[in-house]
């Protein structure tokens, strides 16, 4: 019986071009600028020191740091002060108007059909937790926000680690077996079932795989929940 779902963004609750074709590039392309006139606010200096002692380079000047976080952008590296930076700038991207959030129909639909039977939301991605509720905030179907218990990026832990899931598990205070994790990344579902989750992989395109160690759907409509309130 499932009391939880903890759900992915990028290809399940949202399309992955969104966030390749439309995130990234804006971040890339604002990057060197948004640096420069942030970089003596509070909350972007601990930023850019923790990228720098990310580069093993404590000293390292700020064209440097730049440089290293546009690398890191090209190369999509998932590196935590990075994501935190980028989350800052789509703020600023969705403010302006420049895009909205992007999430599937279905998802949308399913997730608050769910909220409303009792189930608690929470989401686990590799964007910064700002970047998250700033995503579910600007959507074309509303404030997602209020629907989500909580929110969970790589400061826990990386997403293919199983010990990034049981200490989910133990935040949320939730038995393991009563989470159901949604994900397109079969490494990642595989380290969330060997915490003891329940998991299943959306596969919004391509074939399905008959021989999965998962179950499989092709959206958040053809996933039946046995729902424990």
């Amino acid at each position: 019986m499932i009391r939880v779902v903890l759900t992915d963004i990028e290809g399940t609750t949202s399309s992955l071009s969104f966030v390749k074709d439309v995130l990234f590039p804006y971040a890339r392309r604002h990057i060197d600028r948004y640096v420069r006139e942030h970089a003596s606010e509070a909350q972007v200096t601990a930023l850019l020191n923790e990228a720098r002692r990310e580069m093993g380079n404590p000293g390292a000047g700020l064209d440097a740091v730049i440089a290293q976080l546009a690398d890191w952008i090209d190369h999509d590296r998932k590196v935590t002060p990075l994501k935190a930076l980028q989350g800052l700038i789509w703020e600023a991207g969705y403010a302006a108007g420049d895009f909205s959030g992007h999430i599937y129909a279905d998802a949308a639909a399913a997730l608050r059909d769910w909220h409303g039977r009792g189930v608690r939301l929470y989401v686990y991605s590799s964007g910064s937790v700002h970047a998250q509720k700033l995503l579910f905030a600007h959507t074309e179907y509303g404030d997602l926000t209020p629907l989500f218990s909580g929110y969970f990026d790589t400061r826990v832990g990386h997403k293919a680690e199983t010990a990034s899931y049981r200490h989910i598990a133990s935040q949320i205070e939730e038995a393991p077996e009563a989470i159901l994790f949604l994900s397109d990344i079969v490494a990642e579902l595989d380290a969330a079932r060997e915490a003891g989750m329940q998991t299943c992989q959306l596969v919004r395109e391509g074939d399905l795989d008959p021989e999965s160690a998962h179950r499989q759907a092709r959206d958040f409509a053809h996933l039946s929940l046995k729902i424990q309130n």
